[in-house]
């Protein structure tokens, strides 16, 4: 049995969830952990100054258990599947290879995640796309007015500096492609990966 961990990181609305989703349906025997699951409840998350509430920080995240369930997929990928509804497919020609898809925002911003990856994608898009995507989707709690301009984007440029300062080998993508480009683009890639190991 061979496992291999898939990051796919990349700023808000930037497309990792589809991104994820559409690799998970295209790779045998996948799973998918979103970072967006392990946030904590509203009122554990503090406020700035402003009244702004800090969700892009690690400290909003349980990070100790999407690390537990990255711990628990390690050591059975099978169960792990079965237990979260993910498909598994035997095969009877050569040993199975488990991939796990892990998508979030600050993904590569946890060293001891960071460090189990085989791959690392980070999907990036200008920040009037960020915007308008934004502006469409419903959060809750609902994003105060200029949150997005005096918080949000300001800690995705802290964030993304302090990941190129210490993370290695991010294949950057960009958000504003077609999908179907980027997901054959991945799709491939991680094909390769695949194949080079198998040798």
């Amino acid at each position: 049995m061979r496992k291999v961990i898939v990051g796919i990181g990349g700023m808000t609305n930037g497309g990792k969830t589809t991104l994820s989703k559409s690799l998970q349906e295209l790779l045998p025997n996948s799973c998918v952990i979103s970072q967006d699951n392990f946030f904590k409840d509203d009122s554990e998350v503090p406020a700035d100054i402003r009244g702004f509430k800090e969700y892009d920080t690690l400290d909003a995240l349980h990070m100790d258990r999407m690390m537990g369930d990255i711990g628990s997929w390690q050591e059975d990928p099978v169960g792990f599947m079965i237990s979260h509804s993910c498909p598994v497919k035997p095969t009877a020609s050569e040993p199975s290879v488990f991939v796990l898809i892990v998508e979030g925002f600050l993904i590569f911003n946890h060293r001891p995640l960071n460090a189990l990856f085989d791959k690392k994608y980070f999907l990036q898009i200008p920040y009037e796309t960020c915007k308008e995507r934004r502006s469409s989707r419903v959060y809750v709690p609902p994003d105060p007015p200029g949150y997005l301009d005096s918080y949000v984007w300001p800690m995705y440029l802290k964030n993304r500096k302090a990941m190129e300062e210490t993370v290695d080998d991010i294949v950057f993508l960009d958000g504003t492609l077609k999908r179907e480009t980027l997901i054959s683009t991945v799709f491939a890639d991680i094909q390769e990966m695949l194949l080079v190991r198998q040798r």
